[in-house]
């Protein structure tokens, strides 16, 4: 499936960056077009990946290239001021070959946070191609601001969009480590995610496609009737074969175990992936639709697997919509199983973050009105002076 990548904002823009990099080493050509959009000029100017050309700076005459200071409604400001400067980009790039557009933000900023949900209104409003979100939730350690803003624009940009992918960073930060260092390799983590899920049904380098391939109808369709997705996640590294002719030879007389093996390793992988670490913690059995994708060597992939898989995925979720097919990679060491759960309703850590966003607003709006009180108290002199002027 070929999208159209937009990173908006600092976490969008190296989120997509890391994106690009991964598309061009592993030559899975699913990425159509990319643009990094900003309103901090040097975000942008410390991608690595992205054209220079591929880059814009919006909101200069209101912040001057220094950001929004985490001013999600001054984000969202810029963003509709600056909308058809933003479409413009979009269309000089070309959409004649995108499947779809995925915008990728962080949802506790300011840029991004704001400015998502406007860029998702509009390209709904012109393009006949799906639009999807990428957010990411903040940590709580980041404070009751951020989990404001991320409360806001998530209730924003989930009506916005055909359907959003949510990834919580409070739930994938290691014990101890800096946020910098978390964030690196939560990015990571998400891009080897989505890589997998996005390159289905494209060709490799080598031009190998899938014997049950997954195109991009699929992934649509699994998508489709909006709402929230989160993906699952399992690899494993295999065994390389020897090539010899006795070797050929003994894995002709052992197919019906290898076959075996090769089951009950995609199975093993299908159920740490679903009942592993998502990208943000749910009740699975609320999903609506669901589709897996299994990529690896092709000699370690089979059908037999991803039927049984199916059915076992079938049986976890309240929907009965459940896809699959296979990505092979030949050379591969790793089999990986990516499997994407659509529709869910029941997330715990949005309600909490709800809880923190009001309690925050609540606070704000104490202080606000606290401060200006003690202010009158502190410049009150009883008439008994009078100011220049």
């Amino acid at each position: 499936m070929k999208f159209f990548l937009i990173g908006f904002g600092q976490a969008g823009g190296k989120v997509v960056d890391l994106f690009v990099e991964y598309d061009k080493r592993t030559g899975q050509n699913s990425i159509a077009r990319s643009l990094a959009i900003n309103t901090a000029k040097s975000d942008l100017m410390g991608l690595k990946n992205i054209p220079m050309e591929d880059r814009l700076l919006v909101g200069q005459s209101i912040v001057k290239g220094h950001g929004v200071g985490a001013d999600n409604e001054t984000g969202a400001k810029i963003a509709t001021d600056e909308i058809y400067t933003i479409q413009s980009a979009i269309d000089k790039r070309g959409t004649h070959q995108v499947d779809g557009f995925l915008i990728v933000a962080g949802l506790g900023g300011g840029t991004g946070s704001g400015g998502a949900p406007v860029l998702a209104r509009r390209l709904k409003t012109l393009y006949n191609e799906p639009v999807y979100g990428l957010g990411f939730l903040p940590a709580r350690e980041e404070g009751g601001l951020y989990s404001l803003n991320a409360a806001r624009s998530f209730m924003t940009l989930v009506k916005e969009v055909d359907n959003l992918f949510l990834f919580d960073n409070d739930l994938w930060k290691k014990e101890g480590e800096t946020l910098e260092d978390a964030y690196n390799h939560m990015n990571d983590e998400i891009v080897r995610r989505f890589g997998v899920l996005i390159s289905a049904g494209e060709r490799t380098k080598r031009g190998d496609v899938g014997q049950l391939v997954v195109d991009a109808s699929e992934i649509i369709n699994t998508l489709k009737g909006g709402g929230i997705s989160v993906i699952g996640y399992a690899s494993e590294e295999v065994q390389s074969h020897s090539r010899g002719f006795l070797a050929k030879l003994f894995r002709r007389r052992k197919a019906t175990i290898n076959t075996l093996d090769a089951t009950t390793r995609i199975m093993s992988l299908v159920r740490r992936a679903v009942m592993g670490r998502l990208t943000v913690q749910c009740d699975i059995r609320t999903a609506e639709k669901a589709l897996v994708l299994m990529a690896g060597a092709p000699d370690e992939l089979n059908k037999k697997g991803m039927d049984k898989a199916k059915v076992f995925v079938e049986d976890l979720i309240d929907g009965t919509e459940v896809r699959g097919g296979d990505y092979p990679i030949p050379g591969s060491k790793h089999v990986a199983v990516v499997v994407l759960l659509s529709g869910i309703s029941d997330i715990p850590r949005i309600k909490e973050l709800q809880r923190i966003a009001i309690e925050a607003q609540d606070n704000i709006e104490g202080l606000v009105a606290k401060s200006g009180k003690k202010y009158d108290e502190l410049m009150d002199t009883d008439d008994s002076l009078k100011p220049l002027f």
